[in-house]
């Protein structure tokens, strides 16, 4: 596997950059909105939020915008987020639990899935075109420990990357970046990610869908709520648990799975 001169990866992370940068900035004009803001009062731009707080009011305001605007606010989040997951920036759960407050609760989870797997399968090729001596060089020890399990795996490899996606003993943006270089194939890669990471999106989805219901605590103890936040638990849980059992049967860990990490057991047998 040959690398790239890194000159290929600044020109495509810079016109990425500027592509979002102004999609962002030339936001359309609401029309409901004109009557009370003038043109320089109206927000124009957006940036990727980093608290609930700034979350809450991009939400509010691409809700206003979405009723004439809707194609314009579906490419700007999913050009937001394969950006994000492209280039392995962190902070992807927070447009999660925004696809879930503009788009509702199934049709955000099908845009999550799919955008994940897709923004992730670019993160793939981009490293497996300009990576590989960068992480090599970088990240030896993890790379060989990875290496050592996928080749131990490697029968039942499909179900091992399910299980490095619900329990991971690293984490996802080092699994896209690293596996060019375990050979993982890229279909196997895609379908992984797209129900390996299927719980974690419905997770935040439904978060963004009971807090665009929050206007206050009160809100937040009705039964609605609480019957919602159940089931997410529910859910959340019973995937996890089958991956668990699973995994002691069939897949070579050389450990046992605790609070979601890999533990070697070290000591002789």
């Amino acid at each position: 596997m040959s690398t790239k001169s890194p000159v290929g990866l600044l020109v495509i992370f810079g016109a990425a950059t500027a592509y979002l940068y102004v999609l962002s900035s030339n936001l359309p004009h609401a029309v409901h909105d004109r009557e009370s803001l003038s043109d320089e009062e109206e927000p124009r731009s957006l940036t990727f939020p980093s608290d609930l707080e700034e979350l809450r009011a991009i939400a509010g305001l691409l809700h206003s915008y979405r009723a004439q605007h809707t194609g314009y606010v579906l490419l700007l989040f999913c050009s937001a987020y394969l950006y994000k997951q492209t280039f392995a920036i962190p902070g992807s759960s927070f447009l999660n639990i925004l696809a879930g407050a503009l788009f509702g609760p199934w049709l955000g989870l099908a845009l999550c899935c799919i955008l994940t797997a897709i923004g992730a399968t670019f993160c793939f090729l981009l490293s497996k075109t300009y990576g590989k001596q960068f992480l090599v060089h970088r990240f030896p020890e993890r790379l060989s420990m990875l290496q050592h399990k996928v080749q131990e795996n490697r029968n039942s490899l499909f179900f091992f990357l399910l299980f490095l996606r619900f329990f991971p003993m690293t984490p996802n943006w080092f699994l896209n970046i690293t596996s060019p270089i375990l050979e993982v194939p890229l279909t196997q890669f895609f379908f992984s990610i797209v129900i390996g990471l299927l719980p974690y999106n419905f997770i935040c989805v439904q978060t963004g869908c009971i807090l665009s219901e929050i206007s206050s605590l009160d809100n937040l103890f009705s039964w609605s709520i609480l019957l919602k936040l159940l089931a997410v638990a529910i859910v959340a849980l019973v995937p996890g648990t089958l991956i668990k059992h699973y995994s002691h049967q069939h897949l070579q860990l050389g450990g046992k799975v605790k609070n979601g990490h890999l533990d070697n057991d070290r000591k002789a047998r």
